[in-house]
């Protein structure tokens, strides 16, 4: 089930500045009853998450439904861990995902709602809105919502019998409070100490939260979200903040523009998957990390103004505009051919190896190059897709594995220029010591006893009959894809040719550009 977006309903804030615990009177409060998470009231209004705590997008719809059921139904749940701030904000330690689950039912808010089109400047993905519709319609009929809950208090004959039942002792409801002590320093060792035990941050994650304030952190998280949500680089310059969402939001749409979905009916897709998935955040964090030849985001320093991330997107939008885009610069590069396997799945393996792929034609002045062959290097990588899988699997990973199947993907532009025969190629290669562990065999495995078609086989079908239809470009013969085609004048305009149809032609906007000029 699709993972819900709550992330909205709790802000980030940045605590580290304030040095010192909270200058308050009086006691800290000992639980929070459900009027305490309403949008306008004063608790709710001052909860803050700290600035390195994880998105709020994983739990999905069920696991929701059943935490608002758990508290209605006056089940014990764990209590939330607080830290109050110098500036009197109330940081969430360790239970944001609780007090979010239920701050979206009383707020009617599961990732489109108000508070959330605010806070994403009204642009929110469609994955996201559709995981909120899913989630709004399951908690309606298993549960009810919040605003049934106040009819009943004075129309209790109008709603189910539970609900009004329920509704009657949802006033002495509350969640228990636990408060650390001690300064910024100690609440942000209780944050990793807590979120390490009983759901563990994901690796990407806390790599994030560790290189928050790093260029490759900071542009990380701008490009997944399309510079909306919680603004990271907020201390910059407003025109540096401006330059990081513009160039952002481009990078997004050319990874991840159109929507992925599945099973595939279209050879309409994005380069770099589907976004809203549990992968997304890896392969942008990577895909800045090869760009920008940085091995560790530790070895990083903090940017302060911005300029580094900034130079760090710049050099990111290059690459995803040669790949696949509309830019004079752009390739082309199929995504169905490249980054898909004839079932439909995404290889982040082949992602990271085609950015790696682009660094060494920009090194050594190859584009011109690759287009003499790129009609038959098309040809070889789709009929022998599955060798990437291997040698992803020989070198533990899809990063480890990116150097080697960039290696062969230029072994097999060699072997090309040189004028080694097509079918040909892959003898050749098998036989090098780099590649003698390739099998020449597909790992194909299928149900033979299930009568009903799998996702896919699906999207093979489908794939196998559009990949015949597909134009190819009239100067190199690569594949086109819908979103990096140029019109090209086949006799040129400074040799007298004219804008007709007959003087047409469909081409890469690099062949047009650099090939033909």
């Amino acid at each position: 089930m699709t993972k819900v977006s709550l992330d909205a309903l709790i802000p980030r804030e940045a605590f580290e500045v304030q040095d010192q615990q909270g200058q308050h009177t009086g006691r800290n409060i000992t639980t929070l009853s459900i009027r305490d998470l309403e949008g306008s009231s004063f608790f709710f209004s001052a909860v803050r998450k700290p600035d390195f705590q994880r998105e709020t997008n994983e739990w999905d719809a069920q696991k929701i439904c059943d935490l608002i059921k758990s508290f209605l139904d006056g089940d014990l749940i764990p209590a939330v861990i607080l830290w109050r701030s110098a500036s009197s904000y109330t940081f969430v330690i360790d239970g944001s995902h609780r007090l979010s689950a239920l701050a979206a039912w009383i707020n009617d808010d599961y990732g489109d709602g108000t508070i959330s089109q605010e806070f994403y400047d009204y642009n929110i993905p469609e994955e996201q809105i559709e995981a909120s519709k899913e989630t709004k319609k399951i908690i309606d009929k298993k549960i009810g919502s919040f605003k049934e809950y106040q009819w009943s208090i004075k129309h209790p004959d109008k709603v189910k019998p539970e609900i009004a039942a329920r509704a009657k002792s949802l006033g002495t409801l509350a969640i228990q409070v636990q408060w650390v002590e001690g300064d910024s320093s100690k609440a942000e060792e209780s944050f990793f100490k807590i979120n390490q035990q009983a759901a563990p941050i994901n690796d990407t994650e806390l790599r994030l939260l560790k290189a928050r304030k790093t260029p490759s952190g900071v542009a990380a998280r701008a490009i997944i979200r399309s510079g909306k949500g919680h603004k990271y680089w907020s201390g910059f310059s407003e025109d540096n903040q401006d330059k990081i969402q513009e160039i952002s939001q481009e990078i997004n749409n050319i990874l991840f523009k159109p929507n992925f979905k599945n099973p595939i009916k279209t050879l309409d897709l994005p380069i770099g998957g589907k976004n809203y998935s549990s992968q997304s955040l890896t392969l942008i964090l990577e895909f800045i990390n090869i760009v920008n030849n940085v091995s560790n985001e530790k070895d990083l320093t903090e940017d302060l103004t911005g300029e580094k991330t900034i130079q760090f997107s710049n050099n990111c939008r290059k690459i995803a505009r040669r790949i696949n885009s509309n830019h004079a610069s752009s390739l082309g590069l199929h995504p169905i051919i490249y980054f898909y396997t004839p079932g439909g799945r995404h290889k982040t393996g082949s992602f990271y190896a085609v950015v790696a792929l682009m660094l060494h034609f920009e090194a050594n002045n190859y584009f011109e190059k690759f287009i003499k062959i790129r009609s038959d290097f098309e040809a070889i990588i789709w009929q022998y897709e599955y060798l990437i899988q291997q040698i992803v699997q020989k070198k533990r990973s899809a990063v480890d594995g990116a150097k080697y199947t960039r290696d062969y993907y230029i072994t097999i532009i060699n072997k090309l220029l040189d004028g080694t025969e097509k079918n040909l190629v892959m003898k050749e290669i098998i036989a090098d010591a780099a590649f003698n562990y390739l099998t020449l065999k597909p790992n194909i495995s299928s149900n033979i006893n299930n009568k009903e078609f799998s996702r896919e086989n699906k999207s093979a079908a489908f794939i196998r009959e559009a990949l015949n239809g597909v134009p190819k470009c009239k100067i190199c013969g690569g594949y086109l894809h819908t979103n990096s085609i140029s019109i090209d004048h086949i006799t040129r305009k400074e040799d007298g040719g004219l804008g007709t149809l007959d003087n047409a032609q469909l081409t890469h906007p690099f062949c047009n550009t650099t090939i033909k000029h």
